[in-house]
């Protein structure tokens, strides 16, 4: 199945007033796969039960957090890799840069081999 694509225009970055728009391709996100569906998937393609699956799922996100506060990369298989990001304030020298230059936080999901795969062979669709 081809993922589903649609134009969307936008400004260009940087300019005052937004300058010259373009359309640029942009992907369909209509549905979302809940955690109660994924369960369902993988309890059908395994011998494992649906409340021992959630368990682990559940234990995974919280092993996640824990590593990601320890300032760890949380490699998870073919599926890719999680890590912190942080943007900050720059300064003169590197004793300036304390805790409080820091302005923002957040995780980079980094794809794994499987999904690399899935989008280097991915077709497109416009609707």
């Amino acid at each position: 199945m081809a993922i589903q694509i649609k134009a969307v225009e936008r400004p260009q970055p940087g300019i005052a007033g937004g300058g010259i728009k373009k359309f640029y391709a942009s992907p369909v996100h209509d549905r979302e796969i809940s955690l109660d569906s994924l369960t369902k998937g993988i309890e059908k393609t395994s011998t494992v039960n649906g409340a021992d699956i959630r368990a682990v799922l559940y234990a995974m996100v919280e092993e996640a957090v824990n590593g990601l506060s320890e300032g760890r990369i949380i490699r998870l298989g073919d599926l890719g890799s999680l890590r912190i990001t942080i943007s900050s304030e720059g300064k003169d020298t590197a004793e300036e840069v304390t805790a409080s230059a820091v302005k923002k936080a957040g995780v980079i999901f980094t794809p794994g081999k499987k999904l690399r795969e899935m989008l280097d062979a991915a077709r497109f669709t416009k609707i």
